[in-house]
């Protein structure tokens, strides 16, 4: 396994335990403020499948001896550094309203702004986590956990997302009398 690799990798969970910090924080901001959460019985399996990328990215490199091919290795790396890139744009973007579990604070309007106006990317934090979720492993021709992540990812994102949905649903409904709305806040 190439050193850098290794390297990107690490980064890469630096980088997410950078997102758990601004969580926490936000977290307490939103619940503070009558936060509503939702969705805690699939947050688990979530941390454990993000977990698993890294680990998986690591572990078939070093156990199956996968090669680093120029090819396919350069373009995934600048898929991952475009995956980051919108990641950070979300988190920017939603400010307090950002959280890696589904927090809805009743009364805050719908964000609608960054990449988030783009109507034909309803929820581009997930296409960053899906893109980022094939690329990485595939800098380094990991393809067994290209495929496992992005198998499981599609199922735990249709989970998610109807949970998330659902309950801005429920809180647009309330808040204002009319029916569901539509958009996210993740």
């Amino acid at each position: 396994m190439s050193p850098w690799y290794a390297l990107l990798v690490v980064l890469v969970a630096v980088e997410r335990l950078a997102e758990l910090v601004v969580a926490r924080r936000n977290a307490r901001w939103s619940l503070a403020r009558g936060g509503v959460v939702a969705g805690r019985g699939h947050y688990p399996w979530m941390v454990a499948l993000h977990t698993g990328l890294l680990i998986g990215c690591l572990l078939e490199v070093w156990l199956a001896g996968r090669p680093f091919v120029p090819a396919l290795g350069w373009p995934m790396v600048v898929l991952v550094l475009a995956a980051q890139g919108l990641r950070w744009w979300c988190i920017t973007t939603l400010g307090r309203q950002w959280n890696t579990e589904v927090i809805v604070v009743p009364g805050l309007p719908l964000v609608t702004r960054g990449p988030y106006s783009l109507p034909w990317l309803r929820h581009p934090n997930y296409v960053a986590v899906a893109v980022e979720g094939a690329a990485l492993p595939l800098v380094h021709t990991a393809w067994l956990t290209a495929v496992v992540f992005t198998v499981l990812n599609a199922v735990l994102m249709v989970t998610r997302i109807r949970c998330e949905e659902s309950v801005m649903d429920e809180l647009s409904a309330a808040s204002t009398g009319s029916g569901p709305r539509g958009g996210t806040q993740q």
